[in-house]
């Protein structure tokens, strides 16, 4: 990719978690970005196809901040609970009508951008369920498929709780308590141990805020 298109990709992604992607236009775009209409349009037919191309450069960026943090030496909780740092920070650049908007409008690419999330979620749970089981740090009778679907499915549909609306389920503390929640469910008293220990190592009132 060369670094003009990667730019466009970037800026054009921070402008839809800023505003939404309907209210933001091509010639929006252009001028945010300083070039042509005619420029845009030597990358992208129409804007369907700079949606589903951002929507891909999002994607890579997120896995690449994932293959690093899982390439850290971290025993399965510490791994669990950094993840759910990064989702805290994460939260802050968050727009719910950028998904309202891609939902409403785009649901093609919503579905498949559903579906991706689910699959690499899952996959990500059931590689931590089994590495913390090899570490003594989970409880061995644990189903791995099981426990994996379950936090997968708990994570992807937590805004269609009843108890919660979309503004309580954004909130740093209930992000926390999600992974605190499912770490005490599936450690061991070992694990239990090292979860209380690393808990003391963070600052978590530095992501509450």
């Amino acid at each position: 990719m060369n670094k003009e298109l990667e730019n466009i990709l970037l800026k054009v992604g921070e402008l839809y978690n800023k505003y939404g992607i309907k209210s933001v236009t091509m010639d929006d775009i252009a001028r945010e970005l300083g070039i042509s209409k005619k420029t845009l349009y030597l990358y992208f037919e129409n804007k369907s196809e700079l949606v589903s191309k951002v929507l891909d450069f999002n994607l890579e960026k997120r896995n690449c901040t994932f293959k690093e943090l899982y390439k850290k030496d971290q025993n399965a909780v510490e791994e669990l609970l950094e993840v759910g740092m990064h989702v805290i920070k994460s939260l802050q650049e968050y727009n719910p009508s950028t998904e309202y908007d891609l939902k409403k409008y785009y649901p093609d690419l919503y579905n498949r951008l559903h579906t991706v999330k689910k699959e690499k979620m899952y996959e990500a749970v059931l590689k931590n369920t089994i590495k913390g089981k090899k570490e003594g740090l989970f409880r061995a009778d644990l189903d791995n498929e099981i426990i994996s679907k379950m936090q997968t499915g708990r994570f992807l549909n937590m805004g269609a709780d009843e108890f919660f609306n979309a503004n309580d389920v954004m909130k740093p503390k209930y992000i926390l308590e999600l992974f605190i929640y499912h770490i005490r469910g599936i450690a061991n008293s070992k694990g239990l141990e090292v979860l209380e220990k690393t808990m003391q190592k963070i600052d978590i009132q530095e992501y509450l805020q």
